[in-house]
């Protein structure tokens, strides 16, 4: 049995060993996947969606709740953008990276880049102050929306680029390796999904640095762990793209909000 937690180096193709491990676990850390200037430029491109969305006061995109919060001094922020890659020039150059294709051979000829489906490229921006609305996420499995919606569970993973440097205190994303090996029964009531924020004795902490790259398995069961630290210590974003299968599904301006997402207040 492989070690639990490795970090590999992402080249042209993905390696027999990362294809294993990958299996095996249901995750996988590639580190140095962008320089730290591309990601000072994707933080300043956010920003300047936030301030946009902030002044005109966009509620949803494509359907999708957008959350708000309170920054450390008070001000408004975005904590959770979504389809953040239609906002934004840099960031929809920056999905036609070729390296995005090679990681679609995890699930083979049929993957994609959901850019215009399910909620497109998501940021998030945690930050831990009395003030904010996302500071942490309990259980869950991605793949849960498809059953939601009484679709077929298609493949599904999670490509994770990280913008911040990432240490054990500061929360963060925890993984149940090889749940996303589970009976279908497992993945609806292993835990209570996103009311349980409990620590499990079997999770992992990933622990990425600023330009890192993580890719999880749509039916692998994880969180968010809520930093320790409070304050400008506290700060992480992270940007995730779905790799999807299956029949293709854009949403647009006058999609529904889905029936999870009228709940979103429950997701801290």
């Amino acid at each position: 049995m492989m070690s639990a937690y490795q970090k590999f180096t992402l080249g042209d193709r993905i390696t027999a060993q990362q294809r294993a491990f990958f299996k095996e676990n249901g995750f996988i850390h590639f580190t140095n996947f962008i320089q730290r200037q591309t990601v000072a430029d994707i933080i300043r491109s956010s920003e300047e969606v936030q301030q946009h969305w902030i002044d005109n006061e966009v509620e949803k995109v494509n359907g999708v709740p957008i959350k708000y919060g309170k920054d450390i001094d008070g001000k408004p922020i975005v904590q959770r953008f979504a389809f953040i890659n239609q906002h934004s020039l840099l960031l929809s150059e920056f999905t036609k990276d070729p390296r995005f294709g090679t990681l679609l051979d995890l699930i083979g000829p049929e993957a994609r880049l959901g850019l215009t489906e399910k909620d497109g490229m998501v940021f998030n921006h945690y930050v831990n102050s009395d003030e904010s609305s996302f500071t942490k996420m309990g259980w869950h499995t991605d793949g849960l929306r498809d059953i939601f919606h009484g679709a077929k569970l298609n493949p599904m993973l999670n490509v994770g680029i990280h913008l911040s440097d990432q240490v054990a205190e500061n929360g963060g994303l925890r993984v149940l390796p090889g749940t996303h090996e589970q009976s279908l029964y497992g993945m609806l009531f292993r835990k209570r999904y996103f009311l349980d924020h409990k620590a499990d004795e079997r999770e992992i902490a990933i622990a990425p640095k600023a330009g890192d790259l993580t890719i999880h398995d749509g039916r692998l069961w994880h969180r968010v762990a809520q930093s320790t630290l409070t304050g400008e210590a506290s700060r992480r974003r992270v940007i995730y793209i779905p790799i999807i299968a299956g029949k293709y599904q854009p949403k647009h301006a006058d999609s529904p909000t889905a029936f999870y997402q009228r709940f979103a207040g429950i997701v801290k």
